[in-house]
């Protein structure tokens, strides 16, 4: 039954791949979903992470079936948002964005959620959103200009990545590594068991072996 199982993951983000290779989980497809992610007027960051995590699988599921590939398909979408307060942080693309995200976060406590959608083979949608809260020490002129100078964070939320050398900032975590990271993989793993999905299969045959 398991070599008619597929998991496609609606996303391209090298770091979302790596995580669920870390569970042991090799993706079949890739299936980048690029829709609009604009937070809608007084959105809270929690709406947004689910919403734009729905947009993408359905919109991913959509063209599997254009495709004929949806069967046995288990499609999984992520979006992860960064947020002080309600004030949801952008993906910074510019270097004054991440300069101002970073500004923003230096020696305060922001929450990082992450929207999990799972659209299963018999069509189900299963969905799960998750927080964790961070906190950032007080940033320093050089330590500021230097990660600028890093562009680790070029296309992450709120303008860092935890698992490079942003690390260093953290004084704090409250609530799951991995869902800063961009996929918390205690709930996604209990989505795809809790509807099928044979994860530990891949365990036992060596898949998750890196």
């Amino acid at each position: 039954m398991s070599a008619l199982q597929k998991l496609v993951l609606a996303s391209g983000s090298p770091r979302r791949v790596e995580l669920l290779q870390q569970a042991g989980l090799e993706p079949d497809r890739l299936a980048p979903a690029n829709i609009d992610e604009t937070p809608l007027k007084s959105e809270h960051p929690r709406s947004l992470a689910k919403r734009l995590a729905l947009g993408k699988a359905e919109k991913a599921h959509e063209r599997l079936k254009q495709d004929g590939e949806a069967e046995g398909c288990y499609l999984l979408a992520a979006d992860t948002v960064v947020a002080v307060g309600r004030r949801i942080l952008p993906k910074a693309e510019m270097v004054d964005e991440a300069s101002n995200c970073l500004q923003l976060l230096s020696g305060r406590t922001h929450r990082v959620y992450t929207g999990l959608c799972l659209i299963t083979p018999s069509g189900k949608l299963r969905q799960r959103l998750v927080e964790s809260r961070v906190r950032f020490k007080r940033l320093s002129h050089e330590e500021l200009e230097s990660y600028l100078a890093s562009g680790e964070w070029r296309g992450k939320a709120g303008g860092y990545a935890i698992q490079g050398l942003a690390g260093t900032f953290v004084v704090k975590l409250v609530g799951s590594y991995s869902n800063v990271v961009g996929l918390p993989l205690y709930e996604t793993v209990n989505l795809l068991v809790a509807d099928g999905y044979k994860v530990h299969f891949n365990w036992l045959s060596g898949a998750g072996a890196h």
